[in-house]
């Protein structure tokens, strides 16, 4: 389907007051309707980013429900009394049913050849003329579902990352349920696409894995993700980091989806329920992730790249991650302006890393109705970026133990695992720079991270 334009209306409440049919079709699947809170995830934000910036803005729109795909562009213009939404170039696209495989499939002997659509639902599977079996009801299942993924040495699911990047990949290890037993194989496949260059899914082999009877018995019985690996190992905390990513994404996805109510109306204390889930996975997936970074910075010979980067515009991408966050507790921030360049050498992504810590510690950790200032300056030969709050201040002695490992200065709240800024200043030290801290109680807080200066 594709229609010139397709208007809807919000109001200051983020209500959908009215629309044309298809978006109204669309936010009605979604369990919501005209005055009811626009049920469309992605269109909400954009909706939200536009009365933020109280400017229009423009953007891909991707949606779905149980019938079809949608993809569009659209217009959000923010006004006093709530939005406007223009909507074009719909497009959509029937959800693949099952279907069966070509003739000429290319069948692994040992295996199976399968497809999927874009959200990874199993649309065909063809035995191999040798194959053991062939698993039953897998119309329209999810590939994690007929399959077990399993993480490679680096602790990573090449199948997921192929999803992000729309390309082929290899060496997807898994494991499937068999007549008796599970079996291991390994998958590999194609990325697909259609006339208009669209991604569509993915086409490929699961071959069966060949068995390791010749291999000893090991003396003493092993764990199935970490084996007998001891905590020291580096593959311990790679295999532990690919074993509780996955699982944590699929809680936070699904509590989200509850507590936002797009799949229908629920009684409010559920919602409640279901965000305060959504809240705790991602504070234990943000565990996950300085676990992983501690373990890599802690590597022998670990060394950051050094990248040509401008301080002044990585202050601006941190403020413009956590603008929203800083919102809600009406705090302000003060942050460089365009031209406020500061050019250094240091790795682009663990600069971001580091400012990102130091400017969410400052939003979590300042009073409402309060502000936040970064700065970019230069001393020599080195350029500094600095993030001062209103908060409670650090004391001497606190100073002094602030970036040892997990310290979180007495805290007993959930807003970090106290490794942050253990981990921000072994970056920032491999990066050639430093991150210090003035301070002191009652006058808020100052961190500074400086790196090599770059001149121009």
């Amino acid at each position: 389907m594709s229609e010139r334009l397709i208007r809807g209306r919000i109001d200051r409440s983020g209500g959908l007051v009215s629309a044309d049919t298809p978006l109204l079709r669309l936010q009605q699947r979604a369990g919501s309707g005209l005055n009811k809170p626009l049920a469309l995830p992605h269109l909400a934000r954009l909706v939200a980013l536009a009365q933020r910036l109280q400017r229009d803005i423009s953007r891909p729109l991707y949606a779905a429900d149980d019938h079809s795909d949608v993809h569009a562009v659209v217009r959000v213009i923010p006004d006093a009394e709530g939005a406007s939404i223009e909507i074009s170039d719909w497009r959509t696209r029937p959800i693949a049913v099952p279907q069966a495989p070509a003739a000429t499939d290319n069948v692994a002997p040992q295996g199976w050849s399968w497809e999927c659509d874009q959200q990874l639902r199993m649309v065909a599977l063809r035995r191999g003329a040798e194959a053991p079996f062939v698993p039953e009801n897998w119309e329209a299942r999810s590939l994690s579902e007929l399959f077990e993924l399993q993480p490679d040495a680096e602790g990573r699911f090449p199948v997921l990352q192929a999803l992000a990047r729309q390309s082929r990949f290899t060496g997807q290890r898994v494991r499937a349920e068999g007549p008796g037993d599970r079996i291991s194989m390994t998958l590999s496949a194609d990325a697909l696409f259609d006339a208009t260059g669209r991604f569509t899914g993915f086409r490929g082999i699961a071959a069966l894995d060949e068995a390791e009877e010749d291999e000893p018995a090991a003396s003493m019985p092993t764990d199935p993700v970490f084996g007998s690996l001891p905590l020291s190992d580096p593959q311990f905390g790679r295999r532990i980091d690919g074993a509780l990513r996955g699982p944590l994404s699929r809680i936070i996805a699904t509590a989200e989806t509850i507590s936002g109510q797009f799949d229908g109306p629920i009684r409010a204390d559920y919602a409640r329920y279901a965000g305060d889930i959504a809240h705790a996975g991602r504070h234990l997936l943000g565990l996950v992730d300085d676990l992983a970074d501690l373990q890599n910075i802690e590597r022998p010979g670990f060394k950051a790249a050094a990248d040509e980067i401008d301080l002044g515009d990585l202050a601006r991408r941190a403020v413009g991650l956590l603008g929203m966050k800083a919102e809600e507790k009406g705090i302000r921030i003060d942050a460089p302006r365009v031209d406020d360049k500061m050019p250094a050498t240091g790795e682009f992504r663990r600069v971001l890393q580091v400012l990102l810590n130091l400017l969410g510690n400052a939003i979590r950790y300042s009073p409402d109705n309060s502000q936040i200032w970064i700065r970019v300056d230069r001393d020599g030969d080195r350029a500094m970026v600095t993030v001062a709050d209103q908060g409670q201040g650090i004391s001497s002695e606190q100073q002094a133990v602030v970036f040892e490992k997990f310290e979180r200065l007495g805290r007993t709240d959930s807003g970090g695992s106290g490794l942050g800024l253990y981990i921000a200043r072994r970056l920032a030290r491999a990066m050639d720079g430093e991150l210090t801290v003035e301070s002191a109680p009652g006058q808020g807080a100052r961190f500074t991270l400086s790196l090599p200066a770059r001149d121009v």
